[in-house]
């Protein structure tokens, strides 16, 4: 049964609020979708997709990659000879890596990237990513991970692919003074804003996992402590904790309440004074306050439901809800990680309805009945919505783009206005009649 469970409005914020587990028909990307930011975060790394011809039409249409342009990623297409065992799979693979690495000797990791039809035919990358890397170290290290969607959402890509990279951080060196490492792919200009604002902290150096480059692995051990910039990591995060590492529990870095929190959990874990604090964000957080009034002016009051896509919905609600006065219909994401949650689940409204997993049927009703002012959701469900009448904002372009820290957070608040300023322009509003209008409209026996 998919009844609502009741919401108990009198807990503080939605810490301990039920839950509503949706168990269906679902739409989601598959976790290959990862690297699209992934090949442009690591500079040197290629992304080997072990996959079929629609995995390959599927990367080289997200990524909108020009044909005569050289990307850090492909497919290995298993076609109907592997699948009916008329070749060696493994030795197709080690001729094409063998291929692949002398045409782009500049490759320091390579990822080999299962997909539905590896899986299904039960390919072991992992045996071949060994035998690989045994052939191919110093020069080359070769790693496995999934991107396959049966089970799973596309932001989980990501998470996978850093857990295979946890086993390759060196050990931190036992006598090492606590050091700190942000988790998560971000994009170069928000790495380079967090920097500055940890340094004006005094707090220093500061590791990116993952780095820029794969012979720039950060140290881990018992002396790391490490915050997570995405909220979709909880296997990253777990293999870190495995190897000694400590979670600092924080919101995540969205918006200016977020990412005030987020940055006040390193200060704390680290000892840095509360006045030096105040002084290093002060500046930043002061020119994101003042942005996002205008975007307030226009989302304040508007209803938002978030069908579940990509995990960042949680720490989404809280920063409209909080810092743009939106209200919140309905929160799904696809999977509720509780611990990791904690903090944004308490700055939630009291009484919001929370959903995990997916029954597209039962949301969609949901959702019709709710009309709400914006939809957040997949591509799939984008246009049929559109075409009943409703505002959308495709769930995906909230990870494509820039969204985290103070500098990014007018421009996340924009891109919910946007929709809701196309439709206006799609459909006005009529102007109110004028006493001049009535007047001529009797005159003409209107």
């Amino acid at each position: 049964m998919n009844a609502v469970i009741p919401i108990q409005p009198a807990l503080p914020g939605c810490a301990d609020a039920p839950v509503l587990r949706e168990r269906g028909q679902r739409e989601v990307f598959c976790g290959l979708t990862g690297i699209i930011w992934l090949h442009r975060k690591i500079q040197d790394a290629f992304f080997l997709v072990v996959g079929s011809r629609t995995c390959a039409h599927l990367i080289q249409s997200a990524a909108g990659v020009m044909i005569f342009a050289e990307p850090r990623f492909a497919t290995a297409i298993i076609d109907e000879r592997d699948l009916a065992g008329l070749a060696d799979c493994n030795d197709e693979l080690d001729r094409v890596v063998t291929r692949l690495l002398a045409r782009r000797p500049e490759i320091k990791l390579l990822f080999l990237v299962g997909s539905c039809p590896s899986e299904v035919i039960k390919l072991d990358l992992s045996r071949a990513a060994q035998r690989l890397s045994g052939r191919f170290l110093p020069d080359v290290r070769v790693l496995n991970y999934s991107g396959s969607g049966i089970e799973t959402t596309f932001t989980q890509g990501e998470d996978a692919c850093l857990a295979s990279m946890v086993p390759s951080l060196p050990p931190a060196k036992a006598e090492a003074a606590p050091a700190l490492m942000v988790v998560g792919a971000l994009a170069d200009v928000v790495e380079d804003q967090f920097t500055r604002l940890f340094q004006a902290m005094g707090l220093g150096p500061v590791a990116f996992f993952p780095p820029r480059q794969a012979d720039r692995l950060p140290a881990v051990g018992p002396n790391t402590r490490f915050l997570l910039a995405q909220p979709f990591l909880a296997d990253t995060a777990a293999a870190l904790e495995a190897r000694g590492a400590e979670r600092l529990v924080a919101p995540f870095p969205l918006g200016v309440e977020g990412t005030t929190a987020w940055l006040q959990a390193a200060a704390n874990a680290f000892g840095i004074s509360e006045s030096l604090f105040q002084a290093a964000i002060g500046p930043a957080r002061e020119r994101a306050t003042a942005a996002l009034s205008r975007q307030r002016t226009q989302l304040a009051g508007k209803q938002i439901f978030f069908f579940p896509d990509s995990q960042l919905e949680i720490p989404l609600a809280r920063f409209l809800s909080r810092e743009l006065g939106m209200v919140l219909t309905e929160v799904g994401t696809p999977y509720l990680h509780r611990q990791h949650m904690a903090p944004e689940l308490a700055l939630l409204p009291a009484g919001t309805l929370l959903s995990e997993g997916q029954h597209v049927e039962n949301q969609l009703d949901r959702c019709r009945a709710a009309r709400p002012d914006i939809v957040v959701c997949g591509l799939g469900l984008a246009n049929p919505l559109e075409a009943e009448g409703m505002t959308t904002k495709w769930a995906i372009e909230l990870v494509f783009t820039p969204i985290h820290g103070y500098e990014q957070a007018a421009d996340l608040a924009e891109l919910f206005c946007r929709p809701l300023l196309r439709r206006q322009r799609i459909n006005p509003v009529p102007a109110p009649l004028t006493l001049g209008d009535t007047l001529a409209a009797s005159a003409a026996g209107g």
